[in-house]
């Protein structure tokens, strides 16, 4: 089973003290995560402050710190437009990267997917586009960069597990009916984290864990930092 650690997000230290922020500590977290078996690592670019950016500069000091420790991890970010003020601002950040990430996500649910994605196949960069609600997936399914994807990221908004679960099967199902034979991942936020990834497994796609998106683990109780949540999957797989 292929597994993402996606280690921040927009978390706050103040929501979980292991939360790493600054480029040393997202460095060492995906040393970490790789070792407790994560295939590959999502981190968001962080400011002093604490919010999110795409600057070059900032996204360069990451990956170096990142190489630094761990040269041959593959690592990606996001292009969500709360990095930044809008969809031109956005494109114009990617276009100025100077040092690139592995693979950048892309959500078709924002204004400027589509161009930001081709933007990201262009540059040479390993493309991910993401959909959060059925709404979403007639502009994937339009999209020039539609057969570039690596994988293509299941992420429902329903608050319910249950609810969650069923629309992420029938966005797959309806990306899947469309030809489209890249892998799926299924991933979740707070109560619906772990529904989504036991329904990965059941369903044969990949997944995805970390403060990003949760973390508690399965049983309860707060995890003591990412690699905890990595190896909590890594057992449940093994028990599937």
């Amino acid at each position: 089973m292929f597994l993402k650690a996606a280690v921040n997000g927009g978390r706050s230290k103040d929501e979980c003290p292991a939360t790493p922020l600054t480029p040393g500590e997202i460095a060492a977290d995906t040393a970490a995560v790789l070792a407790a078996g994560a295939d590959v690592v999502h981190f968001h670019v962080r400011e002093a402050d604490g919010g999110q950016t795409i600057r070059p500069g900032a996204l360069a000091e990451v990956l170096g710190a990142i190489r630094a420790v761990a040269p041959d991890a593959v690592v990606g970010t996001t292009t969500g437009l709360w990095t930044c003020s809008g969809p031109e601002e956005r494109y114009a950040l990617v276009k100025a990267w100077e040092v690139l990430p592995d693979f950048a996500s892309v959500a078709f649910g924002e204004e400027g997917a589509a161009e930001t994605a081709a933007l990201v196949v262009e540059r040479g960069m390993v493309l991910e586009s993401a959909v959060w609600t059925m709404d979403d997936v007639p502009a994937l399914l339009a999209s020039a960069t539609l057969h570039d994807n690596v994988r293509i990221l299941i992420e429902p908004v329903e608050e319910d597990p249950a609810e969650a679960v069923a629309a992420a099967q029938a966005m797959a199902a309806r990306i899947r009916a469309a030809g489209v034979t890249c892998p799926i991942l299924y991933h979740g936020d707070g109560p619906t984290v772990w529904p989504l990834v036991r329904a990965a497994l059941a369903d044969g796609h990949q997944t995805r864990i970390g403060f990003e998106d949760g973390t508690e683990l399965p049983g309860g109780g707060p995890a003591a930092d990412n690699a905890e949540l990595v190896r909590a999957v890594r057992a449940l797989a093994a028990g599937a």
